[in-house]
């Protein structure tokens, strides 16, 4: 395939977070021709504008979108299905619409069924981020080395495909993975939606105020993610209802099982268990 001649074109960053702010500073190693941002914050535009990261900032999407070859959608699931249902006139014929959503089934379908047949939507989602979130703390770097899961669908062109992943690896990604939407919800409800519950689930068993004086590395690396945006991953866990449930069940069970074995005083029970884990640590 030939190589996309990204200084031709101009690209559209939705939502100047952690994300999207990342993804703006990330895009000008590709040296478009013009980096637009959207987002309802006016005094974080400026501040972008300020930077040099985007050309010009936006609170209303019609401009830019008219003359983007590329939009890229980085905020909350519902937002981005509604932003594109909203916005659907304005987009340039022929663009190239993607997001970084934590959830991919319902996005994909619900985008791919309003959009224009001149349109093409390729659902994505970058293994990347940080405890923090908004422009304060975005950068370029958290693609570095990472995975970045893409959900095309029957009917996705290939061109629009390849494109993306081009697109991916010019952020400094280690690789694009292609999976079906409906397989990524399920393997992001083990790798990613559990452990944010456990490290709120043990951040909320922590008891008295006094613990933080017994925190050792253990503790601190198994309630990392606890310090999460609490609206985002509300939305998430929500609409991933099914999945993380079944993660949330069989751990449980795991939990109920090791539970037993000490109650028991079952030492070779446990210890199968405590070896079996590691086991799997090891091959991880």
């Amino acid at each position: 395939m030939e190589e996309p001649d990204f200084g031709s074109m101009e690209i559209t960053v939705v939502g100047l977070g952690l994300i999207g702010g990342s993804f703006a500073m990330a895009l000008n190693k590709l040296k478009p021709k013009r980096i637009w941002a959207v987002d309802v914050n006016s005094s974080v535009l400026e501040q972008v504008e300020k930077t040099g990261v985007i050309s010009k900032g936006f609170t209303e999407a019609s401009i830019p979108l008219q003359s983007s070859d590329i939009v890229v959608i980085c905020i909350y699931p519902e937002l981005a299905v509604q932003f594109v249902k909203d916005n659907l006139a304005y987009f340039k014929n022929g663009a190239l619409i993607t997001d970084t959503a934590g959830l991919k089934e319902q996005v994909v379908q619900e985008i791919s069924s309003v959009l224009r047949e001149d349109l093409s939507f390729v659902g994505g989602h970058p293994l990347a981020g940080k405890e923090s979130s908004g422009f304060a703390y975005a950068s370029e770097e958290i693609f570095r080395g990472a995975n970045y899961l893409i959900t095309p669908i029957d009917g996705t062109k290939n061109e629009s495909l390849r494109l993306v992943e081009r697109l991916i690896l010019g952020l400094g990604c280690r690789q694009p993975i292609r999976m079906e939407p409906h397989k990524h919800d399920e393997i992001i409800a083990l790798t990613s939606q559990l452990p944010h519950v456990i490290a709120a689930a043990l951040m909320n068993s922590s008891g008295s105020e006094d613990t933080g004086s017994f925190v050792g590395g253990s503790f601190r690396d198994a309630t990392r993610v606890a310090r999460m945006n609490a609206e985002l991953w509300s939305e998430l866990l929500l609409e991933n209802k099914d999945n993380i449930l079944e993660q949330i069940d069989v751990f449980t069970e795991n939990v109920r099982l090791i539970r037993t074995a000490i109650a028991e005083k079952d030492q070779n029970s446990l210890k199968e268990m405590l070896e079996n884990a590691g086991r799997g640590r090891e091959k991880f």
